[in-house]
């Protein structure tokens, strides 16, 4: 793994879902859902100093209902996560995690060093897509 010291973290962007309803949970406004708690717990908890360079975007479905509440991790040339199963309150260690995911040439974290919400939570994992030729010039 990369010494966070020495090294910058690549960009991440991390698409959380803002629809997600909890199972049971009333249907609630879009601002009051768990999904958008997460959310708003997660724009809080980011510190850019130490998370890097990390951007969170609100997404309206990712299609994983039955597991919510939903996020997609991901950065250029990395593969891309989708974990499910999260609440506001695991924004902190959600961060952490995505810290080591920075810091990783390929998106590919160990086992060992992913917390455990993300062992659990997996829910995909997608392959980096490939370089245009020619790097997309024509």
């Amino acid at each position: 793994m990369a010494d966070s010291t020495n090294e910058q973290p690549a960009p991440v962007t991390l698409h959380v879902c803002v629809t997600c309803l909890k199972p049971g949970e009333p249907f609630e406004p879009r601002e009051a859902r768990s999904g958008a708690r997460l959310y708003y717990a997660l724009e809080s908890a980011l510190d850019p100093g130490t998370h890097g360079a990390i951007e969170i975007v609100p997404v309206a479905c990712l299609s994983s209902c039955k597991r919510s509440c939903n996020v997609a991790v991901s950065s250029p040339g990395k593969w891309t996560y989708v974990y499910g199963d999260l609440a506001p309150e695991h924004a902190g260690t959600l961060l952490a995690g995505i810290r080591h995911y920075a810091l990783t040439p390929d998106g590919l974290v160990p086992w060992r060093e992913r917390p455990e919400i993300m062992k659990r939570g997996a829910l995909a994992r997608i392959p980096p897509t490939p370089a245009a030729p020619n790097g997309g010039q024509q």
